[in-house]
Parts: C-alpha cells; structure tokens; sequence
C-alpha cells in the first residue's frame, strides 16, 4: 500500500561564482561524479529538445542504488526540474528542482527542492527517505559550491594507462568484475568484500598493500556492464584525495586484440599535502605520488587481466 501524503522540502546554499557556471555543472550529468559524492555514475540515455531522460547510480544512506529519471532544463530562468520515473523502494515517487537565482554577477543563491512519498505507509520508509534527501542534499550543494568555486589549477586531474590483449573481451571483463579473486590473483591486494545485491551494481570493498608494506582501506561502488567497461567511484578515499573515480573500459580492435583501459580522475586533498607528506611538498609532489601509485596498481591488474585472456581465462572464444 502506497501513501498519498506528499511530502516537501528544500535546501539552499550561496555561491560565490556566477550563476550561469553553476548552472553549467547541473545541466551536464556526465560531471555528476566528479561534483557529487552520492553519484557513482550517471548518463543520458535520450534528450528530446529541452527535456532529457537520464540514469543515475548513486548511493542512499550509504546503500547503492539506480533509478531513471526526466528531466526539463529551462536556461532561461536557471533551472533544472526532475521526476523519478522509476523509483526505488522505499521510495515510492520523488521529483523537485535545482533553482539558481543570481545575486550578484559573481555569486548565486542555490535551492534544491524535493517533493517525495514513500512506497508504503511504514513510518520507517518515510525516515529512511527524509534522511537521505536531508543528508544527500547537504552534501550535493556544498560539493556544488566546492565545484563552482575557484580552486587551485591542477588540484583535480585525469589519466590513463592503455594494454592490448590478444584475447577475448569476456575474459577480459570476467577478471576485472569477479574481484573477489583478486587477493588472489593480483600481489597488491591483500583483502576484499564484493556485494552485488543487483546486477551490475557492485560494492567493493579492498586493502591494498603499498611499496613500504602499509595496507589502506578503499571502498567503492562500481557500474558493471558487461563486456564493456565497470566504471567505480571511491566512497572512502586514502587520506590524500577527496575524490577518486575510474573507468575499465573495454574496446574491441579487431583481428581478436581488444585494447583495455584504466582511467582515473582524482582531486587532491589540497589540505593534508604537508601534513601527510613534509612541509616541503606541495601540489604537484602530491600529483605525481598518487599518479605513480594507481598507475602502478592499474598496471599490475591490467597486464594480470592480459595474461589472464591470452592463457585461456574462462574459455570464451576469440573472434
């Protein structure tokens, strides 16, 4: 039984940047990772004019989730409304709208506005959804501003390592989506824990060994789709970044090569520079330790997902 109570709520923030770049970052969902923490992944499936239908992944309350929704962009008056098409339990329908009001030409006024009911009339269903529209939006609009607001050049960077395999795509992706093997398989991984409580949407939870012997804590939500790619964000990050996502990306060449591909993009923790690496370090001394780091990681899985493929894997046939 489905209530018919619909229940309101907004939240606001001010930002010192121009309206019209705020703007910018809600209207495009492929930079949703990169500026909201709850979304893992997020794409458009079609836009007709105006109006959009898009599918985000994203976590609630810390469980994750998927849902589809459409959306109407009006550039004109700054803003972006939004409607579930499908909901998931415990929510039983939620829409609302980004709206930013300039207050200067420098700065803006943000209201996100929601409009829910849950899927049944357990008082239980109805706290779990105010929690997480309290606790999602809280974080979506001071990210937003984090966002929007001028930042250190370099601070957020992206990269890519490249191996071609002479093998099977389906080998290649069985390796990197059943990580529950990879202590297993890959000398850097010392401990994982891999839900999938839905298809393709996969909690991943790992320790990884550096060079000096230390093992740190990741946890990451990750978008398989099979054959393809599984595209991650890191919902608990090592101490030196705010920010990390990445892609596998998968891609057919032809005369039964495929080429695979990691791609990192990754925010520096401006903050903790020195505190976690001397007073002599800055910036770019912090760029180029964590690029060596998930490189050197992304390699050493990469070339294990080759030999992997090429020495048979799970016996899938090469075109």
């Amino acid at each position: 039984m489905t209530t018919d109570t619909v229940h309101e709520t907004e939240h606001l923030i001010v930002v010192d940047a121009p309206a019209e770049r705020v703007y910018a970052l809600i209207e495009d969902v492929g930079t949703w990772p990169e500026v909201f923490p709850p979304t893992v992944h997020a794409e458009c499936l079609e836009r007709d004019g105006d109006t959009e239908l898009i599918r985000i992944w994203a976590t609630a309350n810390g469980v994750a989730k998927t849902w589809t929704s459409r959306r109407r962009h009006d550039p004109g008056r700054l803003s972006v409304s939004f409607r579930q098409e499908r909901s998931q339990h415990p929510v039983g329908g939620m829409g609302g709208a980004w709206v930013i009001e300039p207050i200067t030409d420098a700065r803006c006024r943000v209201r996100l506005l929601h409009d829910f009911f849950p899927a049944s009339d357990e008082p239980a269903d109805l706290e779990w959804i105010k929690q997480a529209v309290d606790r999602n939006s809280a974080s979506e609009l001071q990210a937003l501003k984090s966002s929007a607001e001028p930042a250190e050049p370099g601070q957020c960077f992206t990269f890519a390592d490249t191996v071609t395999v002479e093998g099977s795509a389906e080998d290649v992706y069985d390796f990197l989506n059943n990580a529950q093997l990879w202590p297993q398989r890959l000398p850097h991984v010392a401990r994982v824990s891999l839900d999938e409580d839905s298809p393709g949407l996969q909690v991943l939870e790992m320790d990884t060994r550096t060079k000096d012997g230390s093992v740190h804590t990741t946890r990451s939500v990750r978008v398989c789709e099979p054959h393809r790619s599984i595209v991650y964000k890191q919902t608990v990050t090592p101490a030196l970044m705010t920010l990390h996502t990445g892609r596998w990306l998968i891609e057919p060449q032809g005369a039964g090569q495929v080429a695979v591909t990691s791609r990192h993009t990754v925010r520096i923790n401006t903050a903790r520079i020195t505190e976690l690496l001397g007073p002599e370090a800055d910036l770019a001394t912090a760029q180029q330790l964590v690029r060596n780091a998930l490189s050197a990681n992304s390699l050493t899985t990469l070339r294990a997902a080759k030999a992997y493929a090429e020495g048979g894997g799970g016996r899938h046939p090469v075109p």
